[in-house]
């Protein structure tokens, strides 16, 4: 019998030349384990998807309970389901009031593109622009949007109408004018590095949108529900968007997405045509039980009000000649070495060494990702970064 990391090389597809092939047989808390028992911490939450641990007590209970009840029954929007209309209201009691209408999805890329077409299907435009470096998905509009050439040149012709302009550059702004549908923006720019956005930025992109009625997408698939210190990370900056992008943390390990609008945008999908928008599986019963679990748990945890002591934590442990800066917006958090080759043999050592797993950014591979779950305690972060630190000596 094939064991289950030959199954997996010989069977699943792989994204790359070189996976981990970490094999793990469970997870709970902070930690992984392998089928010998080593013990793992997680320091990158599945890619900021466990923001309130792996299986938390709270969210299995929410998924028992609905397993007991039912799973999928018919495409969503047709038939009344407690668990994704809980969710729905759960999610707009958090958001400002215009933002009280939901549509579920199954991942991030897909409310992105969801997002895209709301956009278009309420201005009437086509004009798309989004920034440089900036990551929102692999399906082929959220691809046309993300703002590296080096991951889309093989996939073209991708959208048309697209175009990019510099994240904190206040000049760019105009690029947006009365052509454009929407501006898609992450609130915090994850895979370029954790970039925070400077004083004044984001409330000078709301107001130029505002001006020539383009719509405001706001990205936090990554930087939203805790990640950042407050629920949604545009609560630091003074503005509110027009719709809202968000996935990741919010199923507490369970797949879900979502874009959030106006109702009064939100029905354009309703008419001309009908079903302007459709998913079979969106709004599952059973990712909406655990998303509204996770919800609940980061709100009765008070899970938000120790994220910035955490990572001044981590800030203050993380010091060596060889880190040349520490960028971090909460706990999204970015090291940044010289270069990817002195990076790389840090994070095999912290793994197979320290028994930590972390990661590098996609569009900026000299820095380090630190995003653990919002539950890790001090002992946990202490840890972390003595196992990092052995690494980066070694």
């Amino acid at each position: 019998m094939l064991t289950p990391r030959q199954l997996f090389l010989r069977h699943q597809a792989q994204t790359s030349d070189f996976p981990l092939l970490l094999e793990i047989e469970r997870a709970e808390g902070v930690y992984m384990y392998g089928p010998d028992g080593q013990r793992y911490l997680d320091l990158i939450a599945g890619i900021g998807v466990s923001n309130v641990g792996h299986r938390h007590p709270q969210v299995l209970r929410a998924i028992q309970d609905q397993l007991d009840k039912y799973l999928h029954l018919m495409v969503y929007g047709e038939l009344v389901q407690a668990p994704p209309a809980q969710l729905a209201q759960a999610l707009t009691a958090t958001l400002p009031a215009h933002l009280d209408n939901v549509y579920f999805t199954n991942s991030g890329t897909e409310a992105v593109e969801g997002a895209l077409k709301l956009a278009k299907r309420h201005t009437g435009r086509t004009k798309l622009l989004s920034c440089l470096n900036a990551y929102h998905g692999s399906t082929h509009g959220a691809l046309s949007i993300t703002g590296s050439e080096g991951f889309k040149n093989a996939f073209r012709p991708l959208l048309p109408d697209v175009h990019h302009f510099r994240h904190n550059n206040f000049e760019d702004l105009q690029l947006i004018d009365e052509h454009t549908a929407a501006v898609v923006i992450e609130t915090v720019q994850g895979e370029a590095g954790v970039r925070v956005p400077v004083p004044g930025y984001l409330p000078a992109l709301r107001q130029r949108c505002t001006e020539v009625g383009a719509l405001l997408i706001l990205d936090e698939i990554q930087c939203g529900f805790g990640r950042t210190g407050t629920f949604w990370a545009f609560e630091q900056f003074g503005i509110a968007p027009d719709i809202l992008l968000t996935a990741k943390g919010m199923g507490g390990g369970m797949p879900i997405g979502a874009f959030i609008a106006p109702q009064h945008i939100m029905a354009g999908f309703k008419t001309d045509p009908i079903l302007g928008h459709c998913t079979t599986f969106g709004g599952h019963p059973v990712s909406c039980a655990a998303s509204l679990a996770t919800l609940r748990v980061i709100q009765d945890e008070n899970l938000l009000a120790g994220v910035a002591a955490k990572a001044a934590r981590f800030r203050r442990q993380l010091v060596h000649p060889a880190i040349r800066a520490v960028r971090h917006c909460g706990l999204l958090m970015a090291v940044e070495f010289d270069s990817f080759e002195v990076l790389k043999p840090i994070i095999d050592r912290a793994l197979w060494e320290q028994h930590l797993l972390t990661d590098w950014f996609l569009f900026c591979d000299n820095s380090l990702r630190i995003a653990p779950p919002l539950t890790i305690t001090e002992a946990e972060i202490d840890e972390a970064c003595a196992g990092l630190l052995r690494a980066i000596k070694n």
